[in-house]
């Protein structure tokens, strides 16, 4: 039987029917307790979380024993991504937009905001969602945590720094961003949305905070999302020709999923309030990264370049020194570990 979302575990907008402990941790006065002690048995709301990178984050919290409510309205999502969490009492998903009205009867006590579309593709083909989810689904997420007095989240992106003319970015250099360019609508979408959650923290004193994710990439990535890694091992794994938007000297970094989720549950925890880059700053030229996955898949593909594109950055390289000094935190799994796990997922999908 296909796995649909009413499969699944689905909660009605009350959460009435949930019958979760929200019981919490005694001590409060303690700073640097761990995730689990502030959130141990509590209720986490994850906008987006039948997406990619928000559906890997509900493992980790599951993992961990915490309660985990998902919203997203599958646009670009999937059920697939989540359907494995079916009949964890749990796992709960809702199917609405976080745009529309939202509201819950009873407490979440963080939320973790990823809804959006990310890819180049998702984000071309919805633009007004885009914009929308970024700031009106930012705004009502925001004001949630407010009203329930929730820690709050922000998955923002490396994009907010456009077509960089620093490099590595640290999180003070104010980008290089074209608002009306093909990339605008997720870019400036995102820079609003960090903008309102610093709003909140400085007037309604809400826990607010903000990953700048760099590029992500592992199992549950869509084939046709336009990304470059699930792109080219699509093109490998059928032995099409693997395509490159101009001459292929222009770099990326790629963070591994499962490193990108262990930041962000660092973060949650944080005493920091201003934005904070996740990723891995091992940098490699799109060309590089052509090789690297023809030799891991055996594949008889042929490089084909292409005319590059609009407002593609050139160079985008994270400067972690800040997530590793407060967070304690760096990236684990090298790229050519990473690219041999995601292929083996896409062999298998």
């Amino acid at each position: 039987m296909p796995i649909t979302a009413s499969s699944l575990n689905v909660l009605c907008f009350t959460y009435g029917a949930c019958g979760v402990s929200t019981k919490q941790s005694a001590n409060t006065a303690d700073s640097e307790r761990s995730l689990m002690e502030v959130l141990l048995m509590e209720r986490i709301l994850v906008t987006g979380g039948a997406g990619f990178l928000g559906s890997h984050l509900c493992d980790l919290l599951l993992e961990e024993g915490h309660h985990v409510i998902v919203m997203d309205n599958l646009i670009t999502g999937s059920v697939r991504n989540i359907a494995h969490h079916q009949g964890n009492p749990r796992f709960f998903f809702v199917n609405h937009d976080v745009t529309e009205y939202l509201y819950l009867k009873d407490r979440v006590d963080f939320i973790f905001h990823f809804a959006s579309p990310a890819s180049p593709i998702d984000y071309l083909k919805y633009p007004i969602q885009t914009l929308k989810v970024g700031s009106l689904g930012t705004h009502k997420t925001l004001g949630l945590a407010v009203a329930q007095g929730a820690g709050y989240l922000l998955a923002s992106t490396s994009e907010v720094y456009g077509d960089p003319l620093v490099h590595p970015q640290p999180e003070d250099y104010w980008g290089n961003v074209n608002p009306v360019g093909p990339r605008g609508v997720y870019d400036e979408a995102k820079r609003f949305s960090e903008a309102m959650v610093t709003a909140y923290h400085a007037t309604h004193g809400a826990d607010t905070k903000i990953a700048r994710i760099f590029n992500t990439y592992g199992p549950r990535m869509r084939r046709d999302d336009g990304r470059v890694i699930p792109t080219m091992i699509g093109q490998a794994l059928s032995d099409r020709p693997m395509t490159i938007n101009g001459d292929g000297s222009q770099t990326r970094s790629f963070c591994y999923v499962s490193d990108l989720t262990n930041g962000i549950y660092r973060l949650a925890i944080s005493g920091e309030h201003g934005p904070v880059n996740i990723g891995n700053p091992e940098e490699y030229t799109i060309l590089d990264l052509a090789k690297m996955i023809i030799r891991f898949t055996g594949s008889k593909s042929e490089i084909v370049f292409r005319p590059k594109l609009a407002d593609d950055p050139k160079r985008r390289r994270p400067d972690i020194s800040k997530a590793e000094s407060l967070l304690r935190w760096t990236p684990r799994v090298g790229i050519e570990e990473g690219l041999q796990k995601t292929i083996e997922w896409f062999r298998a999908d």
